[in-house]
């Protein structure tokens, strides 16, 4: 019986450590999305991850005629041609202090990030976070997303996207396990 007691108490105290490490590491999914392609990979990366989802909204919202890029004078063209626009968000972002790490997702624009994305990081606060891209993309890699990104922003603790196009639920598990 005392083996037993043992055995139990000492598996108590490894589950209360786990979980207590656990609860110390907490995530932010902040994605960006004009036609919930992102959105959908995001509530993904948050159920994996067990973080919370957060979406990045522009104060106006983007329409099919902002979002056609074959149009030189879209929005999304006028924005994208200018490496200093930064779309106003709709609400303040959402409170860094709260979270360790930051996964920050979004469609692939030009090659780059939207905008957006410029000012949700340079609306906060993302000293000492763990800073984790993902995208979605009809013909493009993340790669120059990233590098942009971390090179514009050089001071923060980036570690490596993805790209999610048709990624599972059993991808992005392994993904974050990283």
């Amino acid at each position: 019986m005392k083996r037993l007691t043992f055995f139990m108490v000492a598996i108590m105290a490894l589950c209360l450590t786990a979980i207590a490490q656990k609860q110390s590491s907490k995530t932010l999914v902040a994605y960006f999305s004009a036609t919930r392609t992102t959105e959908k990979a995001a509530k993904v990366v948050a159920e994996v991850t067990g973080g919370t989802l957060y979406e990045i909204q522009p104060a106006k919202k983007y329409t099919s005629a902002d979002l056609d890029w074959h149009d030189k004078s879209s929005r999304s063209s006028v924005e994208m041609a200018d490496a200093k626009s930064r779309p106003t968000l709709s609400s303040k972002a959402a409170n860094l202090a709260d979270y360790d790490t930051v996964y920050i997702g979004f469609p692939i624009w030009w090659n780059l990030a939207p905008r957006i994305i410029n000012t949700f990081i340079e609306s906060g606060d993302f000293s000492g976070k763990t800073v984790i891209l993902f995208a979605t993309s009809g013909g493009s890699s993340i790669s120059n997303s990233e590098k942009e990104l971390q090179k514009t922003y050089s001071n923060l603790k980036w570690q490596k996207g993805k790209l999610l196009n048709g990624a599972t639920k059993e991808d992005i598990k392994q993904w974050t396990k990283k």
